[in-house]
């Protein structure tokens, strides 16, 4: 039997990611839309998001497919946009590491921008829940997010060219990663590592497939690392 706190925590999941609503319809609407015209079916369109469920990596492939870029390219900018999931993973673990196995297959398919960083500040704001309680606060975060982003990306698909321009859909994608990403620019590291990714970024615009991206995203991660290692020197 479920105990009152886990459902409590469930919950309190679900009220705390329930503001990205905001951002994800339009978000998978303009996935949905951008993959057909781009020659994907409705059923090919649906299943990348059912199977991927990861935004950037989705709208990278996508963009690297239209550009005719080699198979292997899209799959490695893919992967390598997904690979912050590991790191994701690897934060989670000290939390919900003792929940059963089936949880934690679950929670990991689970494990999107939004979950991720809605989830990690509540868990090292509130250090005295349980394992179950973190858990089913996890999967509260989900609940509101990635069956929207089913939903809404076959809506996308299915509506396709009748969304008017001036709904500008594509106002959802910066907007949903400046609300995961601000919340979490606690340290000096954190936003060393914000700036110098987007100054990389700008500067290596024109390298091919969007691989400017990736060289953005690995500067990035050094400067920050650079910058927590000498901050754990000096203390």
């Amino acid at each position: 039997m479920v105990s009152s706190s886990v459902k409590s925590a469930y919950r309190a999941g679900i009220r705390d990611g329930a503001p990205f609503i905001l951002v994800i319809i339009p978000f998978s609407m303009l996935f949905g839309v951008l993959a057909t015209e781009a020659g994907l079916s409705i059923f090919e369109t649906v299943s990348f998001s059912f199977v991927v469920i990861a935004g950037a990596a989705q709208f990278t492939a996508l963009q690297l497919m239209g550009e005719q870029a080699p198979t292997l390219v899209v799959l490695a900018s893919a992967l390598a946009v997904n690979l912050r999931m590991a790191m994701y993973s690897a934060s989670l673990t000290p939390h919900i590491g003792g929940a059963p196995i089936w949880q934690r297959a679950i929670a990991a398919y689970f494990t999107v921008d939004q979950s991720y960083a809605i989830s990690i500040t509540k868990f090292e704001n509130a250090p005295e829940l349980s394992a179950q309680e973190k858990i089913a606060y996890f999967f509260g975060t989900a609940t509101p997010v990635c069956p929207l982003w089913w939903v809404f990306t076959l809506v996308g698909a299915l509506i396709g060219e009748a969304i008017p321009a001036s709904f500008a859909l594509d106002f959802a994608v910066p907007i949903t990663f400046l609300a995961i990403i601000a919340p979490a620019l606690r340290t000096r590291a954190h936003v060393g590592a914000a700036i110098s990714a987007a100054v990389l970024s700008l500067m290596f615009f024109t390298v091919p497939y969007n691989l400017g991206i990736l060289m953005a995203g690995i500067g990035g991660m050094i400067v920050g690392a650079r910058l927590e290692a000498a901050a754990e020197a000096k203390a």
